[in-house]
């Protein structure tokens, strides 16, 4: 069931921030920025939360939505969005359901011992729901700019 590339990604159910209940599906219409990240309140995953807020209205005035989703918490969302102010919603993914239609569970090493986590990842969906662009093994920095300029470039196809 993993996404790819020209085809219409699974309409999965999402819980999100807010105790809401969602699926991918209710997000068509316009262009989808999922991202997913390790874990909730690190560093390297509230740089990117930051770095998504900090340009949400150059995604907004491209009709863009931005979703960020992990295998935390509803609880740990909330906290984690309230904290840093994220005008956009969290995805709380425990089951892990959301993680492997995207398929970005992967074995990583951490502190030298084999791990399951999440490699941070950034998917772009079009307004009829069609996977355009993916970004794997992401490095947060000069990221969302990337994102950006390929959601404009999406506008003018």
């Amino acid at each position: 069931m993993s996404v790819k590339i020209g085809r219409k990604v699974p309409d999965v159910a999402l819980h999100l921030t807010g105790d809401r209940q969602a699926r991918l599906s209710d997000y068509r219409g316009r262009p989808l920025v999922l991202y997913f990240y390790p874990k909730a309140s690190t560093p390297g995953c509230t740089r990117e939360g930051l770095d998504f807020s900090a340009a949400i209205h150059k995604f907004r005035r491209q009709s863009c939505r931005i979703l960020g989703a992990s295998r935390d918490s509803l609880k740990a969302q909330e906290n984690f969005k309230a904290k840093q102010g994220f005008p956009f919603d969290l995805v709380s993914d425990p089951d892990e359901v959301l993680c492997q239609a995207f398929d970005v569970i992967k074995m990583k090493n951490m502190y030298g011992k084999q791990v399951r986590g999440i490699e941070r990842s950034t998917f772009l969906i079009d307004a009829e729901g069609v996977l355009r662009r993916e970004w794997r093994k992401v490095k947060v920095k000069g990221h969302v700019e990337e994102v950006l300029e390929a959601v404009k470039a999406l506008k003018k196809a």
